[in-house]
This record gives structure tokens, sequence and C-alpha cells, in this order.
């Protein structure tokens, strides 16, 4: 590997186009379409409360770590919503696995939107992943902790701020893997509503 390439044995294939996978926004605290944050949350949680999201390989119920994490949000509480992610670490099935996914998006998402304590987050999700689960998801982990994110994902949150269609963004991340896309989803809802309770104005 290097200058550009790959090699394996008599095969070379060398990069055509750089990518930055870090979506540019305006300014350090992008300003969300309110409408744009309502048309998310009604395409992933439907008429459902948020508590009682599931996803698959990830247990549910009031007890389990996707109902603790929201209750972490719903008290503004981001030392709490870190211990949950003891519990997601790792968890379900695939090389990147759907509680990994869920704190990818929530950790990116805090890192796009500004919010003043993602760097510490990010870094306390990617110190727990040591040992805990696959070195893809812990990459995975890496990259969103500096707000690398995949095109989809970006183009989610760009559509979020008015640059894009909204509709088209979310139904194409949703299809992203088995469980992917929409575990990333419901982090970015996660990031969006801790932003909203521990920045808004008092």
């Amino acid at each position: 590997m290097g200058g550009g390439r790959v090699v394996v044995g008599d095969l070379t294939v060398s990069a055509a186009a750089w990518w930055d996978p870090r979506p540019r926004l305006p300014g350090a605290q992008p300003a969300l379409l309110p409408e744009g944050v309502r048309t998310l949350r009604t395409t992933l949680y439907g008429d459902a409360p948020h508590s009682a999201f599931t996803l698959p390989g990830l247990p549910g119920g009031p007890s389990g770590p996707l109902a603790a994490l929201r209750g972490a949000v719903r008290r503004a509480d981001l030392d709490a919503a870190l211990r949950t992610a003891t519990r997601l670490v790792g968890l379900g099935p695939g090389l990147t696995p759907a509680g990994d996914d869920v704190l990818a998006g929530t950790v990116a998402g805090l890192v796009l939107l500004g919010h003043p304590a993602a760097e510490r987050f990010g870094a306390g999700v990617h110190a727990l992943a040591v040992g805990r689960t696959t070195e893809l998801s812990r990459a995975l982990l890496k990259h969103a902790a500096a707000g690398r994110v995949s095109g989809e994902f970006a183009a989610v949150v760009r559509a979020l701020i008015g640059q894009g269609d909204l509709d088209t963004a979310v139904a194409t991340l949703l299809t992203t893997g088995s469980t992917s896309g929409r575990a990333m989803a419901l982090g970015l809802c996660t990031a969006i509503d801790l932003a909203e309770r521990t920045t808004r104005p008092r």
C-alpha cells in the first residue's frame, strides 16, 4: 500500500479520485430545518413512541439499551448516554453491529452539529470499543468522532439544513446494509435530540 495504490500479487488498484467524507456545513453549529427534523423522526418512528423503537439483534423493551439511551436523552444527561454506550458497543450481528451503528450515528451527529461535548463523547465511545467489537466497527467509530461519514449519511444531514431532498436522502440511508442505515439514522436522531436539549437557550 502507498503512493495512491494497493498492490496484491499481479493486481494493482490505483485511486482515481479523492473524497472528503466530512460534509461541509455552514457554520460551526448549523441550524436544522424544524420541518426536516419532524420528517426524519416521523419516517423513522412512525406513530410509535421513540422508546418503542427496535432494531434486529438488539434487546428491546423498557430495560433494553435503546430505551436507556432514550432516557438519557430525555434527561439531557450526556454522561448517562455515555454509560449506556457500554451496553451498545459490539452488540448485534454483523461486521458493524447495530449497537455500534447507533453510536456512530450519534457521535457523528454531535460532531457535525457542533455540540460542545462531541469530542468527549466521541473519544469515550471509541475508547469503549477496544476489545469489545470488530476492527471495522472501531474504525467506523473513529471516523464518526472526526465527523467523517458515508455519502448517504451526509446527504441526510445536508438535507436537514435545506441542501437537497430529505425524503430521497432518508430513504436511501434506510436501505443501507441490513440494519446499518436505520441504526445510523436512529443515532442521528439521538444526536439532534441531545443537541436540542443541552444547547438550547434557557
